[in-house]
Parts: structure tokens; C-alpha cells; sequence
């Protein structure tokens, strides 16, 4: 039987084809290598240039009226107040008010027991009648010669001493009843003022704060004084009634300056109005001078560097840092005087991202439009698929 032959391949032709097959993928991954490194660079230059252009919020230079003011803070003060307290010694026998009373000037608040009084007045008045009986009798026995006028003169003086202490017994009479110096609102009364309890003299029996004229301290530096004058308006605002402005005047500014602060005092008075109340917290402010029309910028457009302001300009599409000198401020605004031109446009947001000559992209509605494709443009510009 004979056997049929088979094909021997040589190890010589099998070593050729591997390697052969080995350099055709090694080819193939290199090409898909260089070619994901070819769009990879090309979408990273897209980025980086797209990446230059930083989005802006602007706002135009325009111009405005600018108020300068002064503003502080201060608690106020009733303009006028009182303690009353007892110019007698006795026991109270009535009380007429409590705190929070409304009183007159000259309105009885409290009334002693004067029984004593009474009494003193009554002794004092005896005295001062025998007194005077005395001495008109003295007068016609010293015509007759009956008594010398040494004597005369003696009865004169003890008519005089005992005519003092009859006043000063009525007066004293008259402390029995305790009055009001001024009118107000009474803004204390100590527990011990109660009717059947002791009072001593000098002993306080009410405070009263006349709440019809409130005022309230400003502490104005060396500098800003002579931009105070009595008279001027005062706005005020206070923490416990939001959203209400009350109106005042400069009363009284002090003549020197305080050593230990180094500023003045300016009085500003406000009427009550009902609402204003001693002791209220509360922020003023003083408008001194006014200038129409002047340009002026959003606050936020200044740069962080408060010794030389200056502002990011938008110019051709790129940030120009500008140096500005500025005048008044009032609000949110201030007032350009050097620096920039109306109609100009400055970096309101995204100014920390700002580079000199940096490419920006304004996003708000202050940006300038955008010019329409000429139809050479359109027919030039690819169709998109």
C-alpha cells in the first residue's frame, strides 16, 4: 500500500510570516495612535483659544446726580428730662401716676400727708401776728417816750425773722404735694412709692422724659466739619422700624473738639412723631453738597486696590486696566472725575479672571450687538450637514 504524501512547510518560511504579520499590526496601531494624538492636540488648541476669551458682565459710564453725605450712627435721647424728687419729708397719702403716665408741667403726681406741715405753718403764723401787734404798739409808746427805740428796733427784727419763717412754712406746706417740672411720659417710679410708705427728703419719686423732641450725638472728625451747618436736613433710620425714614435737623454743633476722640459733636434733633422713642438705635445721614450730571460707575467696577482705583475698560474686545479718580459716592455709584469717557464700558464681574489686553466675552445685556454676516460672508460660511 502506498501512503499519500503531505505538505511540509520549512521553520525558515513559518519565521517569515510572523514577522511579517507582526509589522503589519504594528504599523496599524501606530496609525490609530498618531491619528487619536492629531485630534486630541487639535480639540486642546480649540480649548485653550476658546479658554482666552473670558466672560464679562459690564456696565456703561453714564451720568447721574451724586449727593455726598455724611452718615454715623447714634442712640436717641430725650432732649429734655427730669427727676423728681421730694421736697418734703412725710408719708405718701396718694399716687397719681405710674410709668408710662402723660403729665403737664405743674400736674400733681404724688400727695403727702401735710398734717405736720399744717401745724408748723399755724405755729408760724401765730408767732408772726403777735409780732406785728407788738410792734404797732411799739411805734406809739416810743412817741410817748415809753420805750426807747433799741426796743423798737428789736421787735422790728423778730417781726422780720418770724414773717421768713412763716413763708418757709407755707412753701414747705406746698412740697406736700408733689408736682411735675416738665411734661412727658414718666419712665420710671420706684417700687417704695406707694401710698402709707416713707418719704424722705430728696428721695427720688419719678423720672419723666419729654419724648416730643428726641436728639441724637453724631461724632464728626476733623475733617468733615466744616461740612456741617445748623440747619441742615437729617435722615434718619432706625433698626426697630424698618423701612421708615424720619426726618431731623442739625440743632447745635460743639465749638471744640473733643481730645479724646479727636471729632466733634454734632446735636441732631428729630420730633417724636409718635413713633420714635428714647433709646431706639439708629443710622443718620447728613447730604452736604450735590453735583448734577456727572459720570459715575457702579461700585463694583472698582479693583480691589483702594490707594490707586482704577477699572477694567472693555476696548476692542480686550480688557484694558484703567487708573480713575474719583469724586462722590452715593449708593451702589460713584462719580468718575478723571480716567474715563460716558458711554464707555466697564468690568462689573469676572474681573479677577482679568489679564492686561486679555481677550473678554461680554455676557450681559450692556454688550454691544454683534454685526450681521454680509451675504458675501453667508456664502462663504459651509452649510452644516
Amino acid at each position: 500500500m502506498r501512503a499519500s504524501p503531505r505538505s511540509i512547510e520549512s521553520p525558515v518560511a513559518r519565521a517569515a510570516s510572523v514577522a511579517i504579520l507582526a509589522l503589519a499590526l504594528a504599523t496599524s496601531l501606530a496609525a490609530c495612535k498618531r491619528g487619536g494624538a492629531d485630534g486630541k492636540s487639535a480639540d486642546g488648541k480649540e480649548k485653550t483659544e476658546q479658554a482666552e476669551a473670558v466672560p464679562v458682565e459690564v456696565a456703561r459710564v453714564s451720568d447721574r446726580t451724586m449727593v455726598a453725605s455724611y452718615t454715623g450712627t447714634g442712640s436717641l435721647e430725650a432732649r429734655s428730662q427730669a427727676t423728681v424728687t421730694a421736697r418734703a419729708s412725710g408719708i405718701i397719702k396718694r399716687v397719681y401716676f405710674d410709668v408710662g403716665s402723660v403729665v403737664r408741667a405743674g400736674q400733681p403726681l404724688a400727695q403727702l400727708d401735710s398734717e405736720r406741715l399744717r401745724l408748723t405753718l399755724s405755729q408760724t403764723q401765730a408767732q408772726m401776728n403777735k409780732l406785728e401787734a407788738n410792734y404797732r404798739r411799739a411805734q406809739q409808746l416810743v412817741k410817748d417816750q415809753m420805750v426807747s427805740a433799741n426796743d423798737v428796733d428789736e421787735i422790728r427784727f423778730n417781726l422780720a425773722n418770724a414773717r421768713a419763717q412763716y413763708e418757709a412754712a407755707k412753701l414747705e406746706l406746698s412740697y406736700a404735694v408733689v408736682t411735675a417740672p416738665i411734661s412727658g411720659v414718666v419712665s420710671n417710679r420706684p417700687a417704695l412709692i406707694k401710698p402709707g410708705n416713707l418719704v424722705q427728703f430728696g428721695q427720688d419719686v419719678a423720672t419723666i422724659v419729654d419724648t416730643a423732641r428726641l436728639e441724637a450725638t453724631l461724632n464728626v472728625p476733623e475733617r468733615e466739619i466744616e461740612t456741617m451747618k445748623v440747619g441742615q436736613p437729617v435722615q434718619l433710620k432706625v433698626d426697630a422700624l424698618p423701612g421708615r425714614t424720619f426726618t431731623g435737623v442739625v440743632d447745635r454743633i460743639a465749638p471744640v473738639v473733643d481730645a479724646g476722640s479727636g471729632t466733634f459733636r454734632v446735636i441732631c434733633s428729630f420730633a417724636s412723631e409718635g413713633s420714635l422713642q428714647p433709646g431706639m438705635f439708629g443710622r443718620m445721614s447728613i447730604d452736604y453738597d450735590q453735583r448734577q450730571a456727572v459720570p459715575s460707575i457702579p461700585r463694583l467696577a472698582l479693583l480691589d486696590d483702594a490707594s490707586d482705583p482704577a477699572v477694567y475698560v472693555v476696548r476692542a474686545n480686550k480688557a484694558v486696566r484703567v487708573p480713575v479718580k474719583l469724586g462722590y459716592a452715593d449708593g451702589e455709584f460713584v462719580e468718575v472725575r478723571e480716567g474715563l469717557k460716558k458711554g464707555e464700558q466697564v468690568v462689573t464681574a469676572g474681573k479677577t479672571a482679568l489679564r492686561e489686553g486679555g481677550e473678554v466675552q461680554v455676557i450681559n445685556a450692556d454688550a454691544p450687538a454683534k454685526p450681521a454676516a454680509t451675504p458675501a460672508t453667508a456664502a462663504a460660511a459651509p452649510a452644516k450637514r
